[in-house]
């Protein structure tokens, strides 16, 4: 098998390129029937603590980059991914995502978006310490120009698709990392040794600042809500919201268990559990973040050609057997790769979502049909 790297010339090593469609030729009908056909294999998956799912994701580059201000190309551009995914074996749908950055919570705090050129939206930090973001008052996320323009795209999304096609919340950033933005970086973790208390206070902080935003978008999205979001594959039948705590990184695994696994569990119980995701290799922390209360769906890249630096597949499978929890494993590579790397992670009593990239509907559907063997 041809070696495995990280294609540094790819803008994005888990994006699918399509052209927009128009939302007149899409068969929203045909797609509710198709998703309605795959729910009840998630349901019973979501209530067996094993099994195994197979899921393709299309995530489509325009979508994640600067072309996320223009809410008619964003659907177009994500119509035509769902139109093309039904042609792969899967076991769980896509879904449509309002995405318009990860900068909810700075645009709390005054901050505005930066555009260069291909790239998503930017924020730079506002505040040089953490005592100077916690003498500033924030307004909820939704009356500002970020949260508008998302609550904005979701009114647009349900109108265009008649609520039947489903979709997600937008990108949601852990405490921990919506803080991080805020503060200059150096400042901010120095501060988790010299005054922990004002960091606790920050990240409650905006902890409320998430929830109160998020149930807002679930209360809109209503019936057709499928959670965790994002980068995760999710379902109507999943439950717990999906955040990104890359910043997890820069922390020991007991520091980041004690002063961010408060704040992270107040939002899983907002929305009955929660989605961990960290870029890079974060298999030293997996016993850390196993302790908290309310984890439903841990999510790693798996294959040098999805990260960089993927997780070893023998301390997920060893530490996630037997325990409930979800694996979202991504898994870019040839279908051959793909089927190595399962048979690795793969372990008994093991709740697992093989999330797949396969070029071509053939490759896919051999994947599909080989990682099933294996139960």
């Amino acid at each position: 098998m041809k070696q495995s790297v990280f294609d540094t010339s790819s803008s994005d090593s888990q994006g699918t390129l399509v052209k927009p469609v128009s939302v007149d030729s899409f068969d929203v009908p045909a797609y509710a029937e198709y998703c309605s056909g795959l729910e009840e294999k998630c349901r019973a998956f979501w209530a067996s603590q094993e099994g195994t799912l197979v899921y393709r994701r299309f995530r489509v580059p325009q979508v994640f980059a600067g072309q996320c201000k223009d809410m008619e190309l964003s659907l177009g551009l994500q119509l035509a991914a769902l139109k093309q995914s039904m042609d792969f074996a899967m076991d769980i749908p896509n879904f449509l995502e309002p995405w318009y950055g990860i900068g909810t919570v700075p645009a709390a705090y005054g901050a505005e978006y930066v555009w260069y050129d291909d790239q998503a939206p930017a924020t730079l930090p506002l505040f040089r310490t953490v005592e100077e973001a916690l003498a500033a008052e924030p307004k909820p996320i939704a009356e500002t120009p970020v949260g508008r323009h998302i609550l904005n795209m979701i009114e647009y999304f349900l109108e265009k698709t008649c609520g039947k096609v489903p979709m997600s919340f937008s990108d949601v950033q852990s405490p921990l990392n919506s803080a991080s933005y805020l503060v200059e970086t150096s400042e901010f973790f120095i501060t988790f040794m010299d005054d922990p208390e004002a960091v606790l206070k920050l990240l409650e902080r905006v902890t409320d600042l998430t929830i109160e935003f998020y149930e807002k978008q679930v209360k809109m999205i209503g019936q057709s809500l499928v959670l965790p979001g994002h980068g995760f594959a999710s379902s109507r039948a999943f439950r717990g919201i999906g955040f990104s705590d890359d910043n997890s990184t820069m922390l020991s695994g007991q520091i980041h268990q004690d002063m961010c696994g408060p704040s992270m569990i107040r939002l899983g119980e907002a929305f009955d559990g929660f989605a961990f995701h960290s870029c890079g290799n974060w298999s030293a922390k997996i016993e850390n973040i196993k302790t908290l209360r309310g984890l439903k769906t841990v999510d790693g890249a798996f294959t040098p050609q999805t990260d960089p630096a993927p997780n070893p597949t023998r301390p997920f499978g060893d530490s996630f057997s037997k325990t409930g929890v979800c694996v979202n494993a991504r898994m870019v590579g040839s279908g051959d790769e793909i089927i190595k790397t399962t048979r690795e992670l793969k372990k008994s009593a093991m709740k697992l979502i093989v999330v797949t990239y396969c070029s071509d509907p053939e490759e896919q559907k051999k994947v599909f049909n080989e990682i099933h063997s294996m139960e």
